[in-house]
């Protein structure tokens, strides 16, 4: 029979933590810089996470920009196609005063099938990098990270090239409108239209130019105030506006699938590159509560 130990360390128990895919201890940059440290010359290394990477960029954390992503709800799936409830308008879009006479009233829903499809960003890796440890974590998390945001505002709002994903900008079913000289105008006005359809507008989605214009006219805290988030983002054309009720008319689907990756010769040039992937899909519910404002 063993003797019983008295160490309070080996009592309480040990954790050795020699992964972390999960990113319960540390960010994806340090789990990336401890992974490749006895990487070889010309060898790939690949660093799998059970994790979404694009929403742990750690400056989300401390300030209020908000990318396409967080207006809609996300749902954690298994890696293979979802089934989700697709309700597509089938009348008018403009509601009666009895459930009979709302575009709801007629809406007739059916089964379908999100694919899932992967996001993938590759940066250079400076020379060097390698041997700072320290500073390799800090360009992946605030740098690499922050490239394959861009990269999934860009698949949300145009589709993927694998079309998994059709963009919110081109969703058949969605309505459409003209963005006059009054931004703000053309704004409330699109809110109210988008509730003709039986959603409340919780977001908006515009180009940073827009976004400022409204800051100047202080209107940026009255949208807050009535419940709607305010996202910008270069990746929607600058005379665009997209408004809907995102939260109701889209899941962004997240099978916890992603990886940084040492590629070895793999860019352009040949020098070696950092390739951050994460997996995702889109489920839209109700095309029609997404209103696409645009400037002739």
């Amino acid at each position: 029979m063993l003797a019983a130990t008295t160490d309070p360390a080996v009592q309480q128990g040990v954790r050795i933590q020699l992964a972390d895919p999960d990113l319960a201890e540390r960010s994806p940059g340090e789990e990336f810089a401890w992974s490749v440290r006895g990487a070889g010359d010309g060898e790939d290394c690949v660093v799998p996470f059970r994790a979404h990477l694009p929403a742990v960029f750690p400056l989300f954390a401390t300030r209020p920009r908000y990318a396409v992503r967080h207006l809609l709800k996300t749902a954690s799936v298994a890696d293979a196609p979802v089934p989700y409830v697709y309700e597509p308008a089938a009348g008018t879009s403009t509601s009666g005063t009895s459930y009979a006479t709302t575009p709801e009233g007629s809406f007739v829903p059916r089964v379908e099938h999100a694919e899932l499809t992967d996001l993938t960003v590759r940066v250079p890796l400076p020379a060097g990098l390698l041997d700072e440890p320290a500073l390799l974590a800090s360009f992946v998390d605030y740098r690499v990270l922050v490239r394959l945001s861009v990269v999934e505002n860009q698949t949300l709002l145009h589709g993927s090239d694998d079309k998994a994903i059709t963009g919110l900008l081109d969703l058949p079913g969605a309505r459409r409108g003209g963005l006059g000289d009054d931004v703000y105008a053309s704004i409330t006005g699109a809110a109210a239209e988008v509730e003709e359809t039986g959603g409340s507008c919780d977001g908006i989605v515009v180009h940073p130019v827009t976004y400022w214009e409204l800051v100047r006219a202080g209107v940026i805290g009255r949208l807050g105030a009535a419940g709607i988030t305010v996202s910008r983002t270069r990746m929607i054309p600058r005379g665009q506006v997209l408004l809907g009720d995102f939260r109701a008319a889209a899941t962004l689907l997240v099978p916890g699938v992603a990886s940084l990756a040492l590629r070895r010769g793999a860019g352009p040039d040949g020098s070696d590159v950092i390739e951050a992937t994460s997996r995702v899909g889109l489920a839209v519910h109700l095309p029609q509560h997404f209103l696409l404002l645009t400037r002739d």
